[in-house]
């Protein structure tokens, strides 16, 4: 059976009050339309159509070459939505799914069953429902005696009984492709709203002596559409929730769930552990036996085994086995730390490749550098690797010794085993072996600060009596 998929993206989305449009909205670090496109190729559908409308260009940027694209010029309801791509699809044999673009919650799992109750009971159409605790102002779910769905109706037309049943139509469905167009052929726009329904469908196809079913989703929420801000912040809320337990079923400790934030792409490892106010964002991967946080903001960065990342950010890097990270560590993008490292409190790097073992212990900035294996940099070093114009590279061969407050003047090349004196200001290459110091030589001149002193406050008196 070929399966083939309908993505209703064409909404303007006017109750987000936004210049973006809405199906861009990101849930969890991804736009809705991504999650619902990630459920599609998770649910092995073979082609896939998104309806497009305002904001057409922006969402065929963001999709590419994931999915084909039909533009629905003007709105005239779902039903017409559907119509749009009977140019592409009409003549295909097999199964229609047809979801929305700001459902960013439903689930491939369902949607498989979706089509395996559709499937084994040789149905027109199957829709997915759920069981809403509050389903006020959704259209309610009318079964007959075997459990087959007779009609939707809507909230205005429900009679005090019809009002009270709790399962509500998602708006999603699958459908026979072939009868699926046929009948939108009879669908018409006579209606209050002057629009061509898709829940008319179901009514024509029943009419017909076809079956309809209905599978009802396994977590309400996943019929849960986005259509303003506080819907938005609700699915993200749910979705967050979804995650962490995802991660905690297999393996990974998370301390405090409520404050503990991971993006839909991450991945972690078993028994590591994240603590409060721990932020994973983007394709962000995480070995096993890692400690997160308290309050490390880490994205798109590889980690490996027994790691640790403490009061830090961490941006577009790697970090290798058995590193320590923080506090307070800013490792912008492409930095690179090999096993066993330690970059500590109030450390910056940036396109930085450190190798196994060296350390930056405290208060120093490494950039555009290259550090050898078992380097120690010293507290207030820093590689000076800008000039207004132009980055260059500093090289620090392995066991080299760079002491506190030195500046490694770029490009400059430290060879294996040199050593640094501190306090120095390095211009020129360092060969292997050799010590470098690079500052004047100490002058004491005797009984000298107290001149200085009284020059200091002689000023200060005299500032004080031009004020007056």
């Amino acid at each position: 059976m070929k399966v083939m998929a309908i993505v209703l993206a064409a909404g303007q989305g006017k109750r987000m009050k936004s210049k973006l449009y809405k199906v861009l909205h990101q849930v969890c670090g991804k736009p809705m339309l991504g999650h619902v496109l990630q459920t599609v190729r998770e649910a092995e559908c073979e082609r896939t159509v998104v309806v497009v409308g305002h904001g057409a260009e922006a969402v065929q940027a963001y999709v590419g070459d994931g999915a084909e694209f039909v533009l629905q010029e003007q709105q005239f309801g779902t039903g017409h939505a559907v119509m749009q791509t009977e140019e592409l699809l009409a003549e295909e044999e097999g199964t229609t799914v047809i979801l929305y673009g700001d459902t960013p919650l439903v689930t491939a799992g369902t949607i498989q069953q979706l089509l395996e109750l559709h499937t084994r009971a040789e149905a027109a159409a199957t829709v997915l429902t759920a069981v809403m605790p509050n389903p006020q102002g959704l259209g309610r779910i009318i079964r007959d005696e075997a459990g087959r769905v007779q009609r939707i109706v809507e909230q205005k037309d429900c009679s005090p009984e019809q009002t009270a049943i709790k399962e509500i139509n998602t708006g999603m469905y699958c459908f026979n492709n072939r009868k699926l167009f046929e009948a939108l052929k009879q669908v018409t726009n006579d209606n209050a709203q002057g629009e061509y329904y898709l829940t008319d469908v179901l009514e024509i196809l029943n009419q017909a002596g076809e079956t309809v079913e209905a599978f009802c989703a396994p977590d309400f929420a996943e019929g849960i559409g986005v259509n303003d801000r506080v819907g938005l912040a609700e699915a993200e809320q749910l979705m967050r929730e979804r995650i962490v337990r995802r991660h905690q079923v297999e393996g990974v400790t998370v301390i405090d769930p409520l404050s503990t934030y991971i993006e839909a792409d991450v991945v972690i490892g078993s028994d590591t552990i994240l603590y409060p106010g721990t932020f994973l964002r983007g394709r962000t991967v995480i070995g096993q036996d890692c400690v997160i946080g308290p309050n490390a903001d880490i994205t798109n960065t590889t980690i490996g085994n027994e790691a640790t990342v403490k009061y830090s950010v961490v941006v577009d890097s790697e970090i290798g086995n058995t590193s320590a990270v923080g506090p307070f560590a800013y490792l912008r993008p492409g930095s690179k730390l090999g096993a066993g490292c330690k970059i500590g409190d109030f450390v910056e790097l940036k396109n930085a490749e450190i190798g196994d073992g060296s350390k930056v212990s405290h208060l120093s900035y490494v950039g555009d550098a290259k550090v050898g294996k078992d380097v120690n940099i010293g507290c207030g070093a820093i590689t000076v690797n800008y000039d207004g114009y132009n980055k260059s590279l500093t090289e620090i061969g392995d066991d080299a010794f760079v002491g506190s407050n030195v500046n490694l003047i770029a490009p400059v090349t430290i060879g294996d085993g040199a050593y640094i004196v501190a306090g120095s200001t390095i211009t020129k290459d360092v060969p292997a072996g050799d010590m470098a110091i690079a500052r004047e030589r100490q002058v004491n001149k005797t009984g000298y600060a107290e001149k200085i002193r009284g020059r200091a406050k002689a000023k200060k008196e005299n500032a004080k009596k031009n004020k007056s």
